[in-house]
């Protein structure tokens, strides 16, 4: 079965698992949403920043003025319900997840401190921490997100290889596999799940080349095109 071949920057792979920021903003023309930061987690309960104003701790159950209802409180996360969708964040996460104003799914993020954009979004429905990587040819995943999300990569996918910041490693391409960041999602992504350990999913072209991209400083817009 013929191989392919494949670069990734060295810096996207040697990125800490530490280096988490994700903010989505409202654009313009688009109906007000809650902005929600999880600040802490307490047994049934966390603890939150909304719209920018003082930490509150709100219960599973309990909805605030602003929209925002508590859902369910996990080891390292919460998932919220805001506006009738379900909002699901990690420690120290910041997010806000809503439509463009001419009716197309849009997320815009925020840059980290290193200038990198990382995202929370889910593969196969599993929850995925994405870097942003324009340098990468497809959505990259290690072997164990992979399991994880249900990929059974060593018998569908198609061998290639993947050059890393410890050489070469064997890497499978697997077609057909469903990618959401936000509200932006795809059910018929390829991605390339690689033997070595990643610290994150790769956000590459094969989810970004359907999407418009737009920078405006530390902020970038993602707009679903089709």
């Amino acid at each position: 079965m013929a191989t392919g071949f494949m670069t990734f920057p060295r810096a996207a792979l040697a990125a800490h698992s530490s280096a988490l920021a994700l903010a989505l903003a409202l654009l313009p023309g688009a109906a007000a949403a809650a902005d929600v930061a999880l600040a802490g987690l307490l047994p049934g309960k966390a603890l939150v920043v909304i719209d920018g104003g003082r930490p509150r701790v709100l219960a599973i159950g309990v909805k605030t003025a602003e929209g925002v209802k508590l859902v369910a409180v996990e080891d390292n996360a919460a998932v919220f319900e805001v506006e009738g969708r379900s909002l699901r964040l990690v420690m120290g996460q910041h997010s806000l997840s809503t439509g463009g104003g001419n009716g197309q799914a849009s997320v815009t993020l925020t840059a980290d401190g290193r200038g990198q954009f990382i995202a929370q979004g889910n593969v196969n429905g599993a929850p995925m921490r994405f870097l942003v990587d324009t340098g990468a040819s497809a959505v990259s995943l290690s072997a164990a997100d992979a399991t994880r999300a249900g990929i059974d990569y060593q018998s569908k996918g198609q061998p290639a290889r993947m050059a890393t910041a410890n050489g070469i490693a064997r890497a499978w391409r697997v077609p057909g596999v469903s990618v959401r960041l936000g509200d932006i999602a795809f059910y018929d992504v390829e991605v390339v799940v690689s033997e070595s350990s990643m610290p994150f999913a790769l956000l590459g072209m094969s989810f970004l080349n359907r999407v418009e991209m737009k920078r405006d400083g530390d902020a970038m817009t993602l707009t679903k095109r089709y």
